[in-house]
């Protein structure tokens, strides 16, 4: 069936994933900072002035923004969807946000007689292109239940682990394992190339062993052959694990190695290159070691 679909944020992520709900069959309301994608135009996607429009329009409202300031803005801001909301309407955040605030943004959502899941994402650009993202819901089973569809044409791994937050706290964890991996892999191969090694062949025998991961194997590429335009840029990533270390703090409990991580990508951040893939970690570590891979 049809659904009146509202998408907020069309970015790298946004509009993949906006146009694979188009493609399913779905009519599209969006709204975003800046030019709307022109593939979702010809898909016949309607474009609205405001949030509040898309929440009028559409019956599930899709939010995509980069951080928690700009949920809040997109949500309760002025033109925001909260004004055209109604009840037994659904909004759903895929942003990767604070699960502290996703908690207080689903209970005033709840309160004008809406419903809510918190949905962040893993599995970067070629992920929301190829509708095989990973999927962290927070919320109800039964919003669960009705939105699922809808999820299964953006992505593949799709989990309800908890109540509302539980999706942003479980895509916190992932951002803590994806960059301490990504680190550990500019680490080593550094550490193999300023020995002497190929790290290119470096890489090849281990992904045979048990150190094999799929950061070493898409993000090791990328450090190798210095392929660092954005699927994931480091700013947003940066942004991520400091959302880890707020949140550790308010739980009382430490990060050490989070900690260490996030200071390599404020490194890159102070170098200019934030705009830069995530794997561009290594340059970090390559400043550190005062040698580059070759």
């Amino acid at each position: 069936m049809t659904t009146k679909i509202g998408f907020i944020g069309l970015g790298i992520m946004g509009a993949p994933m906006a146009l694979r709900l188009s493609q399913g069959g779905h009519q599209l309301f969006v709204n975003t900072r800046g030019e709307v994608n022109a593939e979702l135009v010809a898909a016949g996607a309607t474009v609205c002035k405001s949030a509040a429009d898309v929440a009028r329009q559409a019956d599930i409202i899709i939010t995509m923004v980069p951080d928690t300031p700009d949920v809040e803005l997109v949500l309760f801001g002025a033109g925001g969807v909260a004004e055209g909301l109604s009840k037994g309407k659904t909004v759903v955040d895929m942003s990767s946000i604070s699960p502290m605030a996703t908690k207080d943004f689903a209970a005033k959502i709840e309160a004008l007689g809406a419903e809510w899941l918190d949905a962040p994402v893993s599995g970067g650009e070629v992920g929301a292109k190829a509708g095989t993202l990973s999927i962290m819901v927070g919320g109800k089973p039964e919003t669960f239940e009705r939105v699922q569809p809808l999820f299964a044409l953006m992505g593949k791994n799709i989990t309800l682990v908890g109540g509302a937050g539980a999706g942003q706290t479980t895509k916190v964890a992932n951002q803590i394992i994806v960059a301490l991996n990504i680190a550990a892999v500019s680490e080593a191969l550094v550490f193999a190339s300023k020995a002497g090694a190929d790290p290119a062949k470096v890489r090849e025998a281990l992904m045979g062993g048990f150190a094999s991961s799929r950061i070493l194997e898409v993000h090791g590429e990328r450090m190798i052959k210095r392929t660092f335009n954005p699927g994931f840029r480091i700013g947003l990533h940066q942004k991520d694990l400091n959302l880890a270390l707020q949140s550790a703090k308010a739980l009382n409990l430490s990060l050490p190695n989070t900690a260490n991580t996030a200071q390599l990508m404020q490194a890159c951040a102070a170098q200019g290159w934030d705009q830069l893939d995530h794997s561009a970690l290594v340059r970090a570590v390559e400043l550190l070691a005062h040698h580059e891979l070759n």
